[in-house]
């Protein structure tokens, strides 16, 4: 049983789940090892990076369209829900939300933000905390900001906004614990 192909055209976007949004800038015929392959050619803007994936891998390495407006509506919903902070050490927190991020999932990038948030009146992050949440905010504002084509700030800014409105409500919660 073959792997069936997915099928990208060029000029779409597309989610590689270790670099986040591209666009298939070509397709591409090559012959390695005395194989012909077949490469979609990849261009990740923001990190000025191209990058060839073989037709027949697309699906393996979880390649995948831009989310449909369902999974956008539920990403952002999941951004105003309750943070969800484990007491666990640092370093496997670290891991998981790493994992959540290279996962390519819109709604487990938008736990991330959310978990990593922190308010104007909230305590400080440490480097790594918001290292981590600025990777995963600007995750989930690229492909938002391919979906609604709009400039990447300007759909953080709407992430953004939509954590400000949500925080304050948790805020409450804390003080009376």
């Amino acid at each position: 049983m073959a792997a069936k192909a997915l099928y990208f055209d060029v000029g779409d976007y597309v989610v590689y789940p270790k670099h986040g949004v591209g666009r298939v800038i070509e397709l591409q015929k090559q012959e390695i090892a005395g194989m012909s392959l077949e490469l979609y050619v990849l261009r990740f803007e923001k990190e000025r990076m191209t990058l060839r994936v073989p037709t027949n891998k697309a699906e393996s390495v979880g390649m995948r369209k831009l989310s449909s407006d369902k999974t956008l509506r539920e990403a952002l919903d999941t951004l105003k829900g309750k943070p969800k902070v484990k007491r666990t050490m640092w370093s496997r927190r670290a891991q998981e939300y790493e994992a959540k991020i290279n996962s390519g999932d819109l709604v487990s990038i938008a736990e991330v933000v959310r978990d990593l948030f922190r308010a104007d009146d909230q305590p400080e992050q440490s480097y790594s905390e918001r290292q981590i949440f600025e990777a995963a905010a600007s995750r989930l504002a690229r492909e938002l900001a391919a979906m609604e084509q709009v400039d990447e700030p300007t759909a953080l800014e709407k992430i953004l906004e939509i954590l400000r409105k949500a925080a304050p409500a948790y805020a409450k919660d804390k003080a009376v614990a």
